[in-house]
């Protein structure tokens, strides 16, 4: 994926992953590259997949200050142009719900965004991290709100660390489960689907139409199979961002 004629890449960088892509001339991402950051070489994984002189980064994370700080660093070193993401109360269509848009996520903001690439919706977006989150987005591009919840697998790994005893993984979903990591795998994943499904009827009332699932996240793997009306859309966020590049205004990073 390196080389040295210009490019641009898009940088999504979460609390467990960073996954990377090249911008393609279409305006779209490319092929995803994910990097863990239990890693011990993350920064020196990140450097060797990128070209020795890029063109432009722009980078989503909501990741600690620390580690966002370092991704930076490693990108100014071969990118002439760095830009940071920032959620901002209108853009390309959306309008943020919240009245002060710079508490939202910048990973929703973006997958808002990216969502509207699928046309025009309307959508219930979840995304399955660490966290679950749940917007709704109409058709006019009016976001009309979310929720945030604890993922199955941060339930698992809560439960775990309050009763040792309790695996924080495996086990099967099960309606009725006969043992107790298919119960816990059972309980922590359906209290996603109870809520993805309650999100879906409360829309669907609200809005007078059922709008459609997305699902996004290196979590929704389990979930998949039990959501069968759901698109799943791995780089939602990276869509998002390549529509934010496009912005006739970009706040650069610190420092370059």
């Amino acid at each position: 994926m390196a080389g040295t004629s210009p490019e641009r890449w898009l940088f999504d960088l979460g609390n467990t992953r960073l996954k990377c892509a090249r911008l393609q001339a279409d305006g779209r991402p490319g092929p995803i590259l994910a990097l863990g950051h239990g890693q011990d070489d993350l920064l020196q994984g990140l450097a060797a997949q990128l070209p020795q002189a890029g063109l432009s980064a722009c980078l989503a994370s909501v990741a600690a200050p620390v580690l966002t700080a370092a991704v930076l660093e490693v990108l100014q070193a071969r990118f002439r142009v760095v830009s940071l993401a920032r959620t901002q109360a209108s853009l390309a269509g959306l309008q943020v719900a919240y009245r002060e848009p710079a508490r939202l996520g910048v990973d929703r903001f973006l997958a808002m965004l990216g969502a509207r690439t699928h046309g025009p919706g309307p959508w219930l977006i979840a995304g399955i991290g660490t966290a679950l989150t749940i917007d709704l987005l109409a058709a006019d591009g009016r976001h009309l709100g979310g929720r945030i919840a604890p993922s199955p697998q941060l339930m698992r790994q809560a439960l775990h660390r309050a009763a040792a005893q309790l695996p924080a993984a495996g086990g099967a979903f099960d309606e009725f489960a006969g043992d107790t990591p298919d119960a816990l795998a059972s309980g922590c994943e359906g209290a996603a689907l109870a809520l993805i499904e309650r999100s879906l009827d409360q829309a669907a009332a609200r809005l007078g139409q059922a709008p459609a699932l997305l699902l996004h996240g290196g979590g929704i793997e389990p979930l998949l199979p039990l959501l069968p009306q759901a698109r799943r859309v791995d780089g939602l966020v990276l869509e998002g961002l390549a529509v934010w590049s496009a912005a006739p205004v970009q706040a650069a990073a610190d420092g370059h």
